[in-house]
């Protein structure tokens, strides 16, 4: 269908702010609590974390190997997340599930994400599925707070992929 294929790459890119806002707040935490580590240890930390929670793991070699290394930190990182990142727990919710949605839509699997996040507290499971409006509303709101977005942003391709008339049987 036409509408999902320009709705999709835009609520992914949504999601992908959302995963920024996680990773700056996990940055900010890990670099308090392991002082001694550098920034790309931490920026690597941050950003399996993140990604373990998506479950978009990174595939490079060099990442692949720091996510073998410190599977165990990770994990830990990730347990405490939910905590971590209270504040977030609502446009976390909303990403995963729009991530699922939008897997969902391109024939992959996601539900396993989404049991994990429960399991670790950060799934909200009495909220309901965001409509793409709603969710791209949520998205610019909490981007431009945490200054990863100007005001304006995603306005404009919000609207164009038809965020704006999306039934919610689309998505």
């Amino acid at each position: 269908m036409q509408l999902e294929s320009k709705l999709v790459p835009v609520l992914r890119e949504a999601v992908t702010v959302i995963k920024a806002v996680l990773f700056k707040r996990l940055k900010l935490n890990l670099s308090r609590e392991y002082p001694g580590k550098d920034s790309v240890y931490i920026n690597r930390l941050c950003g399996a974390v993140v990604n373990e929670l998506f479950g978009t793991p990174n595939t490079d070699p060099a990442f692949a190997d720091f996510n073998a290394e410190n599977r165990d930190r990770i994990q830990a990182e990730l347990s405490t997340a939910a905590s971590a990142a209270e504040d977030l727990l609502i446009p976390l919710t909303d990403a995963l599930r729009i991530k699922f949605l939008c897997d969902s839509l391109e024939g992959i699997d996601s539900g396993p994400v989404l049991v994990r996040a429960e399991r670790l507290g950060i799934l909200l499971v009495d909220r309901k599925v965001p409509l793409p409006k709603t969710f791209m509303d949520l998205v610019r709101r909490v981007g431009v707070a945490h200054n990863l977005l100007q005001p304006s942003a995603f306005a404009d391709e919000g609207e164009t992929a038809g965020a704006r008339q999306a039934p919610p049987e689309t998505i």
